[in-house]
């Protein structure tokens, strides 16, 4: 983390000052200067939160890209993924493919001191939103900035996380579902590069292992001696964790390489390189770092605008964790 000091965070924003704040994209009511006057140290407030916590705990990074991904592939980008369950509700939180979910305390740091500047105005979908680019940014990755103005869902159901890619699926599978969300194959192999950052849990690759059970012999897809390292953190149980690649707490490339040695953990990591329709991306990616930060941004931006609240569509929460 040693890039991440004041000079780089205030290089960073005088970036977005100079470079984005007049720009405005009026998509689904959104724009760049949403908060120029309603609350101007909306940037800042996250940022610093982001900072500190990056540099107390670098794995938040993946943590925060992580829950933004699962918010917005389900109901939309509205921060229904941070809504706690009820005693008449269920919530998305608490379903089996967000248990490993973290980072709601941040979530709930930058809230509450935004609530204390500017009471009933950010968004907690905002919040995610903003914290994602920046995690992205702190672990060594583009800068970039996102249009603002998303509005807080109203639902957090854990039977909508269906809608959840689950690890299983091959890059045909990966091509349609990313497709019904408008994204090409080429952005769905720049957001599976998001897995240059953090871990992957056993359950949810030890089905690729010999000896998982009577019915499963070793995924042919699977480098031997990275077999035999998968296998030896399934030894430690379910919880275990494998990192998706060597720098699992810096954004980079690396995750490509790995997929490309059939080193990838999970098997919907590895299929990239196995389709003629995604191989020459992985490729590309692998050779290019400058390309896939360039992909990765902007598909993260249209990631971000997926089904989005705005108006009476949604609410400003008090708390990220309560409908109002």
């Amino acid at each position: 983390m040693a890039s991440n000091n004041l000079f780089v965070v205030l290089m960073f924003m005088y970036i977005m000052v100079n470079g984005f704040i007049f720009a405005s994209f009026g998509v689904n009511g959104l724009s760049m200067n949403y908060y120029l006057m309603s609350c101007p140290l909306v940037e800042g407030v996250v940022t610093d939160t982001m900072n500190r916590a990056l540099e107390s705990d670098p794995t938040l990074a993946a943590a925060i890209l992580r829950m933004h991904f699962h918010d917005c592939f389900v109901e939309g980008c509205d921060g229904s993924v941070l809504i706690d369950s009820t005693k008449d509700n269920t919530a998305e939180k608490d379903s089996p493919a967000n248990l490993s979910l973290r980072g709601y305390e941040i979530i709930d740091q930058i809230k509450e001191e935004l609530e204390k500047q500017c009471p009933g105005v950010v968004s907690c979908a905002d919040i995610l939103a903003i914290a994602a680019r920046d995690a992205v940014f702190l672990a060594g990755g583009p800068v970039y900035d996102i249009p603002k103005g998303r509005k807080d869902g109203r639902r957090s159901k854990i039977e909508d996380t269906i809608r959840l890619p689950p690890p299983t699926l091959n890059s045909s599978e990966l091509i349609r579902l990313f497709g019904q969300h408008g994204f090409s194959a080429q952005e769905m192999v720049a957001l599976s590069g998001a897995h240059t950052l953090g871990v992957a849990r056993c359950s949810s690759f030890k089905s690729r292992l010999k000896n998982f059970d009577s019915t499963h012999d070793m995924d042919p897809t699977l480098e031997a001696q990275f077999a035999k390292t998968l296998a030896r953190t399934c030894t430690a149980g379910d919880t275990a964790e494998q990192p998706f690649d060597t720098t699992k707490d810096t954004f980079d490339n690396v995750y490509y390489n790995a997929v490309l040695r059939k080193a990838g953990v999970l098997f919907s990591d590895q299929t990239l390189s196995l389709s003629p329709r995604t191989r020459g991306i992985v490729n590309a990616y692998a050779m290019n770092e400058a390309m896939f930060f360039f992909d990765f941004q902007r598909a993260m931006v249209k990631m971000g605008l997926l089904d989005v609240k705005e108006g009476t569509n949604g609410e400003v929460r008090q708390s990220c964790r309560r409908i109002n």
